[in-house]
């Protein structure tokens, strides 16, 4: 009989690929919070003209799933938030309290060639704050993705916030008569720079249309790494991030052009060293979306990142996490048939008093047990055999260090909260 093969890009989550998860999301939870941002999320199904009225072609044609309900209208799973994010803001924009400092974790799907750093489901954490118009905010959004890279380890030698702004490019273009509709194609010329080599660059480059002299002016403008003093913005921006203290992780790159049409400032996007993966978070200032889904003018500003790349660069660098599987800290064994009940007791007791308790189903031999016990990475065993229960007392096994007491049943808990604290034994 052949098992069915799951469907392509997506992924199973086996135990340990779900505590990896769980990790995540919870790491996430922790940094938004730290910043005062509340958590929301929205439904994962869309129309597709949510997505059609700002979202870029490529997303909306080639890259979102699209299907029509039963009604007949077109239905997309979400391939990205900030659209719901801004479709739910305008449903209450007068009951609100702005700034508005949102935040979620889940999933989204694309349809796009599966490979390394690229599935076609993912979980994504989104961090937006709306409502307030400055380079302060933006700062604000850097400072929580840099306070994500720290508490999971990595560093500024590892990893770094690259920032643009929409804004300077715009004007920086304009100066050597590149201007209109030509500046979207710049723009995707600019975000392929990184992507190909020189010569393919180059023909890239005539192929749009753009003269020799603005080619060599494009390039020019790639390779001015002090472009950024131009630009208030920037100039604000950079001092709230030192005023943040995460100067150490951003830097200016004119080659940071965020692909979606919606970004209207500042933009930027968190890589590793090397440039191994490109992307491990993207985000910007975002400033005409909620009017365009008929919720007035509101700023906003917000990055996504999601759950695959972060994977890799935390693999790379060595920055894993190490998390045990089983969430109990205590296998209560099963002596005999005749013990089983008694066993499920403590287990319960155990549980009553605020101790995560597995209780082992079946009387199978007591190394058996303690395997199963240390293949899950449960530390403690309460071992309960007939000389025990004619004592009222119990035996705590230190799986990891390999020693074990016998207490009296009224200290169990307190035995078992000593090993797991990691005091020294009597």
């Amino acid at each position: 009989m052949n098992i069915p093969s799951s469907v392509k890009g997506t992924r199973d989550y086996y135990p340990a690929e779900m505590a990896f998860r769980t990790w995540l999301h919870e790491t996430m939870r922790s940094v938004s919070r730290s910043f005062g941002y509340q958590e929301f999320d929205a439904p994962y199904l869309e129309t597709l003209e949510l997505y059609a009225a700002k979202s870029g072609e490529e997303l909306v044609k080639k890259q979102a799933f699209v299907f029509s309900d039963k009604g007949g209208d077109e239905i997309t799973l979400r391939p990205e938030l900030t659209p719901s994010l801004a479709r739910m803001v305008s449903l209450r924009m007068n009951q609100l309290t702005f700034p508005v400092r949102w935040w979620s974790f889940g999933p989204f799907w694309r349809y796009e060639t599966p490979q390394k750093g690229r599935t076609r489901e993912f979980f994504q954490w989104n961090v937006d704050l709306l409502g307030v118009d400055n380079p302060q905010a933006d700062a604000e959004l850097a400072a929580v993705a840099c306070e994500f890279f720290r508490k999971v380890g990595l560093s500024a030698r590892e990893v770094r916030l690259q920032v643009n702004n929409r804004r300077l490019m715009d004007s920086a273009l304009e100066a050597i008569g590149i201007r209109g509709e030509a500046v979207g194609a710049t723009f995707r010329l600019i975000d392929k720079r990184e992507k190909i080599k020189q010569p393919e660059w180059e023909a890239y480059a005539q192929a749009t249309g753009l003269a020799a002299d603005q080619v060599q002016g494009v390039s020019k403008i790639l390779g001015d790494r002090e472009l950024w003093k131009q630009s208030r913005e920037l100039t604000e921006f950079f001092d709230s991030a030192k005023a943040a203290g995460v100067s150490e992780y951003v830097e200016f790159n004119p080659a940071v052009i965020r692909g979606l049409d919606y970004y209207t400032g500042t933009v930027f996007e968190g890589r590793d060293a090397d440039g191994e993966f490109r992307a491990l978070l993207g985000g910007g200032r975002y400033d005409n979306l909620v009017g365009d889904v008929g919720g007035g003018k509101v700023p906003g500003v917000g990055f996504a990142m999601g759950d695959v790349v972060i994977g890799l660069v935390l693999k790379k660098f060595g920055k894993e996490p190490k998390l045990r599987v089983a969430p109990a800290d205590v296998l209560v064994t099963t002596f005999s048939t005749q013990e089983a009940a008694a066993s499920m007791e403590v287990a319960q007791q155990l549980r009553e008093e605020g101790i995560a308790a597995e209780w082992y189903p079946s009387p199978d031999r007591l190394p058996k047990q303690l395997k199963y016990a240390n293949a899950l990475g449960i530390p403690l065993a309460v071992i309960l055999g007939p000389d025990e229960l004619r004592s009222n007392q119990a035996t705590v096994k230190d799986l990891v260090q390999r020693v074990q007491s016998t207490v009296e049943r009224t200290d169990l808990s307190k035995e078992i909260r000593r090993r797991l604290a990691g005091s020294p034994g009597e």
